[in-house]
C-alpha cells in the first residue's frame, strides 16, 4: 500500500511538473516573437546576444544545487530528520544567496569588458539589466530544490509559470513604455532582458511563500505533537478513568513515539553534521551536475561570441550586426518548440528504458531505443522539412516580412540534430550512462565554434545556421555511437533512410501544394499577397496538409505499427485507438 501510495505521488509530481515546464518553455520560447514585433530585428539581435550569457552564468550561479538540496532532503525524510533538511535548505539558500549576488556584481561592472569581448558596445546596458536576477533566481532554484526533495512538486510549478508570466509580461510593458519615449535600441534591449529579474523576483517571492506556508504547517504539528505528549503524561498519572478515556491517545502516542525514536536515531548522524562538512557534501554532489548543465548553454554562448565580431570583420557596424544577427535568430523560437516537445517526450522513455534493461534485458533495451531513435528522427526530419518548404509564409506572419527565410530553411535543419540528441541522451541516461551526453554536447559546442569561423566570413548568418545543424548532428553521432556499443543498434537502411526520403517528399508536396493553393485563391479573392492574413492561412494550410500526409504516410509505410504506438508510456494506446478509428492504423 505504501509503494502504491509512493508510485503515485511520484507520478503525480512528474505530470505536475511536466506540465509546468512545458507552459513556462512556451511562454519563454514565443516571447521572442513579440519582442520582435515591438522592438525590430536590432533589439531582437541584442537580446539574443546577451540572454545566452545570462543563462550561462545563471547555470553557474546555481551551481547544481538544487538538485544536490533535493537529493539531501529526500534522505534525510526518509530517515525522519525533518530539522536537518531545513538545515539544508538555510545553507543553500544562504550560499546560493551570496554566490549569485557576487557573480551579479560582477557581471555588472564587468559589462563594458564583455561588450568588448562581444565586440559591440550596444549589449553593454543589455548585461547590467540581467545582473539584476542574480539577487532573486539563485535563492529560488535552492528552494525548489528543498520542496522537490519533500517529492512536493506544486511550489516549483507554481513558481515556474509565475516567473515566466512575470518576465514576459514586464517585458512587453517596458517595450512599449521605451518604444512610446523614443528610446533607444540599447535601452529597449536593456528593458526585455531586465524581465528576466523581474520574473526572478516574482518566483521568489511565490517560493518564499510557500517555504512560509509550510513552516507554519510544520509548527502547528510540533504543537499537536506536544499536546499528544501532554496527553499521555496525564494519563499515565490520572486515575482508571481517566487512563480508560485517554486509551486511544495513549496508543496511538506510544506507537508515534517509538516510529519517531528509530526515525531519529537513524538520523542521529545528519543532526550533529557541522555546517562545513554539509557544505562539503553538498558541493561534491553539485559541481558535476553543473559541468553536466553547462553543455547546452555553452553551445547557445558560442554564437554570441563569434558571430557578431565575425560579421563585423565583414565591414558590417554595430548596429548592422545586430540586426542581422536578431534576423539570424528569427527561426530559434521554432527550432526551440520542436527541441521543447521532443524533450517533454523523451522523459517518458528514460523510467521505461530502465525498467525494460531490468525486466528484458538487453534485447529489450536495444529495441526500444531502436524505435525510440527512429520516432525521434522522423519527427526531426519532418519538422525540418514543413519549415524549409514554409519558411516564407510563416517568417510574414512572425516577423511581418520575409527577410532571412534563407537563413531560417538552414536553421530548420537543427531540429534534426537537436531532437536526435535529446532523444539519444536520454535513452544513455536511462541506461545509466549519465556524463557522455554533456561531453557529446561540450565536442559539439567546439565543433560549432570551428564550424562558425570557417562559414561566416564565407556565407554570412547563413553559415552559423549550418554550423548549428553540423554541431547537434555530431553531438547525436557520439550518443548513438555510444549506444551501439551499450546495446548493439542495428541499422536498417529502408526504415532510416529510403522509406523517409518517400514519407518527407510527400510531407513536402502536400505542403508546398496547401500553401501555394491558398495563397491562389486568396489573391483571387482580393486578398494582399504577403500580408499577415494570407501568410496566416498559407502557413497553418500547409502545415494541416503536412501533418496529414505524415501521420497517413508513417502507417502506409509501417515506419510505426500499433503495437509500437501502443508501446509508448501513458500516451500511446489512446493515440493508437484514435488512429484505428480514422482507419489510418490497419
Amino acid at each position: 500500500m505504501q509503494e502504491n501510495r509512493t508510485a503515485a505521488r511520484l507520478l503525480r509530481g512528474a505530470v505536475i511538473l511536466t506540465l509546468a515546464a512545458v507552459a513556462s518553455k512556451l511562454i519563454g520560447t514565443l516571447q521572442k516573437i513579440p519582442l520582435q514585433n515591438i522592438g525590430g530585428d536590432g533589439v531582437f539581435g541584442i537580446y539574443n546576444t546577451v540572454y545566452p550569457f545570462y543563462t550561462l552564468f545563471i547555470t553557474i550561479a546555481t551551481a547544481g544545487f538544487p538538485a544536490a538540496v533535493s537529493k539531501f532532503v529526500a534522505e534525510y525524510e526518509a530517515v525522519g530528520n525533518r530539522a536537518a533538511g531545513q538545515r539544508v535548505a538555510r545553507l543553500s539558500s544562504l550560499v546560493l544567496g551570496i554566490f549569485g549576488l557576487i557573480l551579479g556584481v560582477l557581471m555588472y561592472t564587468c559589462a563594458p569588458l564583455i561588450g568588448l569581448w562581444i565586440d559591440n558596445a550596444h549589449v553593454i546596458l543589455s548585461v547590467k539589466a540581467a545582473a539584476f536576477a542574480f539577487l532573486f533566481v539563485p535563492v529560488m532554484a535552492g528552494l525548489r530544490g528543498y520542496f522537490q526533495g519533500l517529492q512536493n512538486m506544486i511550489p516549483t510549478a507554481v513558481s515556474q509559470v509565475m516567473e515566466q508570466a512575470v518576465r514576459v509580461s514586464v517585458m512587453i510593458i517596458l517595450l512599449l513604455f521605451m518604444l512610446s519615449h523614443g528610446a533607444g535600441a540599447d535601452m529597449i534591449a536593456a528593458g526585455a532582458v531586465f524581465g528576466s529579474a523581474a520574473g526572478g523576483a516574482a518566483g521568489l517571492i511565490v517560493m518564499l511563500l510557500f517555504w512560509r506556508n509550510h513552516r507554519q504547517k510544520l509548527k502547528r504539528q510540533e504543537r499537536l505533537s506536544e499536546q499528544a505528549s501532554q496527553a499521555i503524561r496525564q494519563a499515565v498519572g490520572g486515575t482508571t478513568d481517566d487512563l480508560a478515556s485517554s486509551g486511544r491517545a495513549v496508543i496511538s502516542g506510544v506507537l508515534e513515539i517509538a516510529a519517531g525514536t528509530a526515525q531519529e536515531q537513524a538520523g542521529e548522524a545528519h543532526r550533529t553534521e557541522s555546517y562545513g562538512s554539509l557544505l562539503k557534501e553538498l558541493l561534491r554532489y553539485a559541481l558535476p551536475v553543473c559541468l553536466g548543465a553547462l553543455a547546452v548553454p555553452l553551445i547557445n554562448l558560442v554564437d554570441t561570441f563569434t558571430v557578431p565580431r565575425l560579421l563585423k570583420q565583414e565591414g558590417l557596424d554595430d548596429t548592422a550586426v545586430m540586426v542581422a544577427f536578431g534576423i539570424y535568430n528569427r527561426g530559434l523560437p521554432l527550432v526551440q518548440l520542436v527541441m521543447m516537445f521532443a524533450t517533454t517526450l523523451s522523459a517518458l522513455f528514460i523510467p521505461s528504458l530502465a525498467e525494460a534493461r531490468v525486466t528484458g534485458g538487453t534485447e529489450l533495451a536495444r529495441r526500444q531505443c531502436e524505435q525510440s531513435l527512429r520516432w525521434f528522427w522522423l519527427l526531426g526530419l519532418a519538422a525540418a522539412t514543413g519549415l524549409i518548404v514554409l519558411a516564407v509564409p510563416i517568417n510574414v506572419l512572425l516577423y511581418a516580412d520575409d527577410t532571412g527565410s534563407v537563413v531560417m530553411r538552414w536553421m530548420a535543419l537543427t531540429a534534426v540534430g537537436g531532437t536526435l540528441s535529446i532523444i539519444s541522451a536520454a535513452l544513455l541516461q536511462g541506461l545509466g550512462a549519465v556524463r557522455a551526453p554533456a561531453l557529446a554536447m561540450l565536442a559539439a559546442a567546439v565543433a560549432k565554434a570551428l564550424l562558425n569561423w570557417l562559414l561566416v566570413p564565407q556565407l554570412g548568418t547563413a553559415g552559423a545556421a549550418i554550423a548549428g545543424a553540423a554541431a547537434y548532428l555530431l553531438a547525436a553521432a557520439i550518443n548513438i555511437a555510444l549506444l551501439a556499443r551499450l546495446v548493439g543498434l542495428r541499422r536498417s537502411w529502408s526504415a532510416s533512410v529510403l522509406k523517409p526520403a518517400a514519407l518527407l517528399i510527400a510531407l513536402a508536396c502536400a505542403a508546398a501544394a496547401a500553401s501555394w493553393g491558398t495563397g491562389a485563391v486568396l489573391s483571387a479573392l482580393g486578398s494582399a499577397a504577403g500580408s499577415r492574413a494570407t501568410a496566416a492561412a498559407e502557413s497553418l494550410l500547409g502545415v494541416a496538409a503536412g501533418a496529414v500526409v505524415f501521420v497517413i504516410g508513417l502507417a502506409r509505410l509501417r515506419l510505426i505499427t500499433e503495437t509500437e504506438l501502443a508501446a509508448v508510456p501513458k500516451l500511446g494506446r489512446p493515440l493508437a485507438a484514435a488512429l484505428r478509428r480514422l482507419r489510418v492504423l490497419a
